[in-house]
């Protein structure tokens, strides 16, 4: 098994900052603080309008998971709903460490951003696939083919 290696580019990329950032902000609220939610779903939203105005289009996966990110912060607002802000930290803090980002893997399976039909072989494709770059610690073998890889913190 290879060793993994510090991804020093990512820490020089503003993007990757937000998502790390947003990882204690997640958990400070889950700890019971509420100021620190309020910032990060301001951090989210000026991320969400920073990238509509630089792709315009909601297609492109930047867009669509900061979208869908920002909703699931949201909802999770909701009374009963806190499990997702225990998702989002989960999820979140796999993408920031080693490059595994399960929101873009979903969103690769819904129908605009697919090729293929849906199936269970795609689906299990998709999620298992080795993480694919962008977080703090990377492997040298990880060649992933999923489309979507890597744009979670693009």
């Amino acid at each position: 098994m290879s060793r993994a290696y510090l991804n020093r580019s990512a820490l020089t990329d503003l993007s990757w900052w937000h998502w790390a950032l947003t990882v204690p902000l997640l958990a400070a609220s889950l700890a019971g603080y509420r100021a620190p939610l309020a910032i990060a779903i301001a951090m989210c939203a000026a991320a969400v309008s920073y990238y509509w105005f630089q792709l315009r289009q909601i297609q492109p996966y930047p867009v669509q998971v900061r979208m869908v990110y920002l909703g699931l912060l949201a909802v999770g607002c909701l009374p009963w709903m806190e499990w997702l802000h225990w998702t989002q930290l989960t999820g979140t803090t796999a993408m920031v460490t080693v490059g595994y980002c399960p929101l873009i893997r979903l969103l690769s399976l819904i129908r605009p951003n697919r090729t293929e039909p849906l199936t269970g072989s795609l689906a299990w494709r998709a999620f298992v696939q080795q993480p694919c770059g962008g977080g703090l610690f990377q492997w040298p073998a990880s060649s992933a083919t999923i489309s979507a890889c890597g744009n979670c913190s693009i």
